[in-house]
């Protein structure tokens, strides 16, 4: 049946700022769920409240409303369009859901005449509420861990007597595992208990056995009217249970499963999906099978939207989840769809895979001190990173080269752990670093039954761990000149990096890549197709192996899918993993880097390695190669591409840390040369700078050592704040009140970032901070935002409160900022975005920092104005404009502020105090009308509560 000629008009939910739980996934989601349904030529309006995204780009819904996500609102959309005849709300994660759930029983479905599509309430009900779901499962007849709910204190207390420990507690409607733990001793059940029931909306536990042990399978289905089913992705959780899916390595295809088993599971998914409701659209349900020779099978939940899963089995598999889910929710059937990668298949054939993924989380404890680090049934990390390789070797090592935590995958970077009380204390309390902790129990000798006990990893993993540190074993008992090529061609099929292979060999990773290079020993890219190559794919998604070579025409060569063009070609580097600091905002510019590029006529090829997002969609670059953003992995695919240049300064400090070794390699940087990085990035050098331009900045000195800090602090007043360089997110910046304090901090930095040049400036107290964004050319700069702080000086900008335009600043400091960025852009020889920040004190403009890049706040301005910035300043850098060739109509009545939002509650016992290192995971932007509005006077009037050092 093709798509119901009802629907005309739909309303898509989003999920509103990002929160550890509900990340970029469904910024990815909503943006496919938008273009498939504007293909059917349906009318889409959005409502969602994260500026950051691209899915709130005007570019893409007909109508964006950029408002909180609330009835309130719900209401006043329908108002303005009473034409919306539907509501998918599977788009946004749970936020969307549990809205759409308030809206029915308030009756404003039935009211504005809305039909729900892609789903049905009793649907989200059973599936949310423990109980029901329980109940359900019983009587269709699938396993369930032993379980009672619990809606009272006492309830929970006599359901505890009867179990006994360890036993798990999970809330009802949370997100993300919010509220949920596992209880080992019953001294700790009281405090855990409480927290669930606070933690439920509707103040409901479900209180289970623990199958402590147990493996953990997640499936990704899709259904349409007609019933159809197809199973897009296994994955197949590498922890055991009792860790947060999110908080888990996962694996793709599931590798441990026995085919019978996955066969009972496929059917009990169907039997599932089909249960709980008549709806179209897709799945994702999650299972525990026990580590025996049994394989007993217990569902452990289904969520009826897409999920954080269901965005990693699409970049898995290249299959468009989302894409089709929203046909499928208009009335399309599956047969009557066609695969988007191959074009000539339909979209009921479910994707094979000829290759391994591996997701890694990445997490930011060190944003969060005081944090309990040990991994459980509460999500905590805030991104993640997806490895594509030939085999489950590969794929984890270039999912951990891809984490940037300053590792060159697993091993062989002198980094490992060597404690044995700790590797032991890692290994039993699961540990963000657990996945480099198994091969460090490896060299140190423990045996892997050990291993198992402590973890209950499944051996095979722990087998394909011990394999790798064989091969180390075996190629460090080599020189470099001495190493035969069989044994250099299995360390890069098994994933290990040049830097990796060098320290091994104790030579420069230079040399180990002219080896290579000498025995042709090189990188080729294979399509990711959906299908094992069983049907030609026609979209141009890439990722490298190694391959033996084989002889073709007398020539031995290995097959390289990735063809070449003769066209002029753009490389973007993207941001790799969300983590505080650099999020989805750098995704959005890269998003935006790309189409521009493509307008001015470039090939573009986009490297990234975040599932995700909308960069790594198989159809927003021409080229997409998933890969780490690694340098090893970037320079071979140039190589290949031979692009005109690259753009470095719209993916965040992941893209800008590259630049100096593209710089070194005589790889053209497009836009802002490395040297105007080089120098913004110098704290010392750039005050320099400032001093010759006669600008004003806060008094400093640098320091590589404690006693050179000391000596600084001497000359300067305290408070005093101690600042790195070449950092983001404020990392490892501190305000410090006495020279105790202060060596401390030192210490504990260059510890930290060995090597780093410290920059100490006297610290403002009690200045107003304001930050610009502005597009530059090298001679003509166009600022397109200055946004004042409703913080005081010392709160870092990303967490701060940013109003557009300025609320308190006079013209006379209005034209400082506006001169002093004039000058500092024109003096870096800026090409593209540069954003400068201030602090305001008795009239006097101070510069805190310059940084010739995109920033956080320009997806905030391009949505409060109206205008797409990246996209100029694309151009610019490309050299294709000029900034007197843009019309510049920023339209805005009243004021835009910037509201961060934060995911302290997943980190109970952490101090909540703000200073200069940031802390928010995401934003929302609201519009207000004038400053005498209520919600602008309660922030003005708490700014200052949270000032910490």
């Amino acid at each position: 049946m093709p798509k119901n000629p009802a629907i005309k008009s739909v309303l898509i939910i989003g999920s509103g700022p990002i929160i550890i739980g509900q990340a970029c996934e469904f910024d990815y989601s909503g943006s496919q769920s938008i273009r498939s349904l504007k293909e059917e030529g349906i009318e889409v309006t959005l409502i969602n409240s994260n500026p950051a995204t691209i899915m709130t780009d005007p570019s893409l819904a007909d109508n964006v409303y950029l408002k909180p996500l609330t009835t309130k609102s719900i209401i006043e959309i329908l108002e303005q369009h009473p034409n919306i005849d539907a509501v998918l709300p599977t788009m946004g994660g749970q936020t969307a859901l549990n809205l759409c759930i308030e809206a029915q029983d308030k009756g404003i479905w039935d009211d504005y005449n809305v039909t729900l599509i892609g789903v049905d309430i009793n649907a989200i009900n059973i599936t949310e509420d423990r109980e029901q779901f329980r109940k359900l499962m019983l009587d269709i007849g699938v396993g369930q861990a032993p379980s009672t709910t619990a809606t009272s204190f006492l309830k929970g207390k006599e359901i505890a007597q009867e179990y006994g420990f360890p036993l798990v507690i999970r809330p009802s409607f949370t997100l993300g595992g919010y509220g949920a733990s596992i209880v080992y001793d019953k001294n700790d059940f009281d405090e855990l208990l409480s927290r669930g029931l606070e933690a439920s909306p509707i103040h409901e536990v479900i209180i289970d056995k623990a199958l402590l042990g147990w493996k953990e399978y997640e499936l990704e289905l899709l259904r349409d009217q007609n019933d159809n089913v197809v199973i897009i992705c296994t994955i197949e959780n590498m922890d055991p249970m009792g860790i947060h899916t999110g908080d888990s390595i996962t694996v793709a295809p599931a590798m441990t499963l026995s085919d019978k088993t996955f066969q009972k599971m496929r059917d009990m998914a169907i039997h599932m999906m089909r249960s709980i409701g008549d709806f179209a659209g897709g799945c994702n349900v999650q299972f525990a099978v026990s580590p025996d020779e049994n394989e007993d099978i217990i569902a452990i939940e289904i969520n009826p939207r897409v999920s954080r899963s269901s965005a990693l089995a699409s970049k898995a598999t290249g299959y468009p989840i989302a894409k089709i889910a929203t046909k499928l929710a208009i009335g399309y059937h599956l047969d009557e769809l066609e695969n988007q990668i191959t074009k000539n298949t339909s979209a009921l054939f479910e994707p094979t895979l000829d290759y391994v993924i591996v997701k890694i989380p990445r997490w930011n404890f060190d944003k969060f001190e005081g944090s309990d680090r040990t991994l459980g049934l509460q999500m905590k990390s805030v991104g993640e990173v997806m490895g594509i390789g030939r085999s489950f070797q590969e794929a984890l090592h270039k999912a951990t080269q891809s984490l940037e935590i300053k590792r060159n995958g697993i091993g062989a970077d002198g980094k490992g752990e060597k404690d044995y009380d700790k590797i032991i204390e890692k290994l039993k309390n699961p540990s963000w670093d657990r996945v480099f902790v198994i091969y460090d129990a490896i060299q140190i000798g423990m045996p892997l039954s050990r291993i198992h006990e402590l973890t209950k990893i499944d051996m095979w993993f722990l087998k394909q761990y011990e394999e790798l540190h064989f091969l180390e074993k075996e190629i460090s008992s080599y020189s470099l000149e001495s190493l035969p090529k069989d044994l250099l061609l299995e360390a890069k099929q098994k994933g290990y990096g040049d830097r990796q292979i060098a320290h091994m060999l104790d030579c420069y990773e230079s040399e180990v890549y002219k080896k290579r290079e000498e025995l042709n020993i090189n990188r080729v890219y294979k399509l990711v197709d959906t299908c094992a190559a069983e049907f030609k794919a026609q979209t141009p998604y890439y990722y490298s192996t190694f391959e033996n070579n084989r002889i073709i025409d007398g020539v031995a060569s290995a097959e390289n899918e990735s063809i070449v063009s003769n066209k002029k070609k753009i490389i973007v580097l993207g941001s790799g993993p969300n983590r505080i600091g650099q999020g989805i905002e750098f995704d959005y510019c890269c998003v935006h880097g790309v189409l521009a590029a493509k307008e001015a006529g470039y090939e573009t090829i986009m490297i990234n390695c975040n599932p995700e997002t909308v960069s790594t969609d198989f159809d927003t670059a021409d080229k997409l190669y998933f890969e780490p953003v690694f340098w090893e992995h970037i320079y071979d695919i140039i190589q290949y591409e031979k692009p005109e240049g690259v753009i470095v300064q719209l993916g965040g400090q992941t893209a800008l840390k590259l630049a100096e070794k593209l710089d070194k390699y005589g790889i053209k940087i497009i836009g802002t040369s490395f040297e105007a990085l080089d120098l913004a990035e110098d704290r010392g050098r750039f005050s320099n700078l400032l001093e010759e331009l006669n600008i004003s900045f806060p008094k400093f000195g640098t320091a590589t050592t404690a006693d050179e800090a000391l000596a600084v602090a001497d000359e300067l007043d305290f408070p005093i704040l101690v600042r790195p360089s070449y950092v983001l997110g404020g990392q490892g910046m501190k305000i410090v009140i006495n020279k105790e304090e202060l060596e401390t901090h030192v210490v504990d930095l260059l510890q930290k970032i060995p090597n780093n040049v410290l920059l100490l400036d006297h610290y403002l107290d009690g200045a107003i901070e304001a930050e610009s964004d502005s597009i530059c050319d090298g001679e003509d700069v166009y600022t397109i935002g200055i946004m004042e702080h409703i913080e005081p000086c010392g709160v870092h900008s990303g967490d701060s409160n940013a109003t557009l335009p300025a609320f308190n600043i006079g013209e006379f400091v209005m034209q400082q900022i506006k001169d002093h960025t004039a000058k500092i852009a024109k003096a870096l020889k800026t090409v593209g975005l540069i954003n400068i920040q201030f602090a305001i004190k008795d009239d006097t403009v101070y510069i805190i920092e310059a940084n010739p890049r995109a920033s956080r706040t320009v997806p905030f301005i391009a949505k409060a104005y109206g205008e797409p910035y990246v996209n100029f300043a694309t151009k610019v850098m490309l050299g294709d404009k000029k900034v007197k060739d843009f019309t510049f109509k920023p339209q805005l009545k009243g004021f835009a502020i910037k509201q961060p939002v934060f995911s302290f509650n997943k980190f109970p016992n952490v101090d909540k105090k703000l200073g200069p290192e940031m802390k928010s995971t995401g934003e929302s932007i609201l519009f207000i009308d004038s400053l005498k509005d209520d919600q602008f006077y309660e922030l003005y009037s708490r700014r200052k509560m949270y000032l910490n050092k």
